[in-house]
């Protein structure tokens, strides 16, 4: 075949110019290995301290040895699971490699190109970038001294909005939406719009204000797509494993462009054998807490401000314009934290609560990076 006249043809969607992709932090052995460190301590993620819960590990022995075979490709049991004990309907639950995962599915199912999202900012950047791979508009609404503001939000819905992501724990601030302004805001929220209510974070929050959104709202038949996940206190996020609850429509379309067999099978097991360990959460809760304010002292000892009450497992501090600098500065000893430019907040970090080894380690190379200065 003779070679076109003329310029190329485009092969790649112009959709996707100017898309910054997401960019994980660097794993602790790829710092290790380029900057000659015998000891790194990673808080940039939002992980959990602690590993899989004993069961779990328990179940993933159990299934290697089938690795073979092709996982359940409709997560049954789990999907069974999580809606018996959320007193949903089977359908109304999908199950995928992460919460993450969820939510690039409702942005498959629901927008076309020219369609609005609302979304806080500075907040998790899926909730730009997967409307954006999609060719919607994105409402960035800036938050209120760090919080969602429910008001503005509801100020920037247009005809043309389609989905509306409200976090109950902010991520990157570590704010929380209390019950009072998440049902304000569903309840004057237009009819056409499908609010995603992230609760990646639910489990560690213990303040009675904190809603519930799968039982308040997505039980209720609200007009809702609640998110959750095993990534986090659960210690699976090596794994890949979340879920999502919402109309039966809504994840109808979500499984018609859902990826086949994206949830291994270790991953559904694993969270399987997680859904009883309420006392372990409870202590994972407790110590959580515990490195919170530890994380928090050390910080505010070096004259920082940390947004708070942060309800995480992490902390938020605006540094101003030398947060590269401290950044880097903290990599080259050691210490992985999360700059947050992609999240739309070019002068801050992000920093997770450790184990007490971590914090302590943050802290004395906080002190060298300042006795150098």
């Amino acid at each position: 075949m003779r070679p076109l006249a003329g310029p190329r043809p485009r092969v790649v969607r112009a959709t996707l110019d100017g898309l910054v992709p997401y960019e994980p932090g660097k794993p602790v052995e790829t710092v290790q290995r380029e900057l000659g460190l015998d000891h790194v301590v990673k808080l940039a993620s939002n992980e959990g301290p602690f590993g899989p819960f004993p069961e779990a590990l328990e179940a993933i022995e159990r299934v290697l040895a089938e690795s073979n075979r092709y996982p359940d490709g409709g997560c049954y049991r789990l999907r069974e699971e999580l809606a018996g004990r959320h007193g949903v309907e089977f359908g109304e639950v999908i199950v995928a490699a992460g919460a993450d995962a969820v939510i690039g599915y409702a942005c498959q199912a629901t927008l076309d190109p020219g369609d609005e999202i609302v979304t806080p900012w500075p907040s998790f950047p899926s909730y730009v970038l997967d409307p954006l791979k999609a060719g919607a508009v994105t409402a960035r609404v800036p938050l209120r001294e760090g919080r969602v503001d429910v008001d503005a939000l509801l100020e920037a819905v247009t005809v043309r909005t389609k989905l509306a992501f409200l976090p109950t724990v902010n991520n990157p601030t570590g704010t929380m939406t209390p019950r009072a302004e998440l049902h304000r805001f569903l309840d004057a929220l237009p009819e056409h719009v499908l609010t995603v209510v992230d609760e990646a974070y639910l489990q560690y929050v213990d303040d009675p204000d904190f809603p519930d959104a799968i039982s308040e709202a997505a039980g209720q038949g609200r007009r809702v797509l609640v998110l959750r996940t095993f990534s986090k206190i659960y210690g699976l996020a090596g794994l890949r494993v979340g879920y999502g609850v919402g109309p039966a429509e809504v994840i109808a379309a979500m499984r018609k462009v859902q990826r086949a067999f994206d949830v291994t099978t270790p991953a559904q097991e694993a969270a399987l054998a997680s859904l009883d360990g309420e006392l372990e959460l409870a202590r994972r809760r407790a110590v959580n807490r515990e490195a919170m304010t530890a994380l928090e002292a050390v910080l505010r000892g070096y004259g920082f401000d940390p947004i708070a009450p942060a309800v995480g497992n992490f902390l938020y501090v605006d540094v101003g314009e030398d947060a590269d600098t401290l950044n880097d500065n903290l990599l080259r000893r050691g210490v992985i934290v999360r700059p947050m430019g992609s999240f739309g907040a070019p002068t801050a970090l992000r920093i997770t609560a450790g184990t007490p080894e971590e914090i302590a380690f943050l802290a004395e190379q906080l002190a060298a990076v300042f006795s150098n200065a």
